[in-house]
This record gives structure tokens, sequence and C-alpha cells, in this order.
């Protein structure tokens, strides 16, 4: 897995929630625009401090968190 830099947890910050580089932008938040067919620069328009990488990242762990699975732990 690529090395997301861009992606911060913060109690302090949004209840701890995934944001991008610590600002109370969430990744879900960002996921959500993408899903509601906003661009890349109508986001970047909408939100002047965020920068392509940030949406690029932001995707990715979103992906990346789809992808895991909790399994229950066996009693011994």
């Amino acid at each position: 897995m690529e090395q997301l830099t861009r992606i911060t947890f913060n109690p302090g910050v949004m209840g701890g929630k995934p944001c991008i580089r610590g600002m109370r932008v969430t990744v879900g938040m960002v996921v959500e625009l993408v899903a509601a067919d906003y661009s890349t620069e109508r986001i970047l328009q909408a939100y002047p401090y965020l920068e392509p990488e940030d949406i690029r990242q932001a995707l990715l762990y979103a992906a990346w968190r789809s992808e895991e699975r909790e399994l229950p732990i066996e009693a011994a």
C-alpha cells in the first residue's frame, strides 16, 4: 500500500475521522463529492485549500478501507 501522507487522524479534529492534512475536511466528505459527480476542478473551486493530490489520496484511502475485512477471533 502506498504511503498516504495526506490522510491524518486526530481525536481533536472531526472526532478522529480520517481528514485531509489535519484540516476539518474529512475523507468521507471528499468521497461524497466525487460520488455526487463533482469534478476535481469543481471540488478545488469549492475548497481552494485542497490540492488534487488530496482528492486522489482520499479516494485511495476509501478504496483501501472498502477492501478491509474484519473477522471474528475464534475461541480457543
